[in-house]
């Protein structure tokens, strides 16, 4: 049965950093892109950064460059986002998502989703 599991979420100061973690079971993620979406109360869920399998492309909504970086490690089933400088704004319950291409749109994303890790910024 496939499953994604987020984890590493949690409560950090304005400036500070995070690790997500996306890993997968049930299934293998090499041969799949992975999305990281965000999604905040009252909001859209929109996407974040996407990587695709072989890492050779990678993408990141203009709120993020700069200070999140997308990486993946297939021999550990695992994508990872570094997440540096947050902001308040950063806020949201994180996911990741599978599919076959890297995109930022949530309907690319047909292979599964995780349950979601929540990330919140405030002193």
């Amino acid at each position: 049965q496939l499953q994604l599991v987020e984890s590493g979420g949690g409560l950090v100061q304005p400036g500070g950093s995070l690790r997500l973690s996306c890993t997968a079971s049930g299934f293998t993620l090499d041969k799949y892109a992975i999305g990281w979406f965000r999604q905040a109360p009252g909001k859209e869920r929109e996407g974040v950064s996407c990587i695709t399998s072989t890492s050779s492309s990678t993408n990141y909504a203009d709120s993020v460059k700069g200070r999140f970086t997308i990486s993946r490690d297939n021999a550990k089933n695992t994508v990872y986002l570094q997440m540096n400088s947050l902001k308040p704004e950063d806020t949201a319950i994180y996911y990741c998502a599978v599919g076959l291409i890297c995109s930022m749109v949530v309907t690319h994303y047909q292979v599964g989703w995780g349950q979601g890790t929540q990330v919140t910024v405030s002193s």
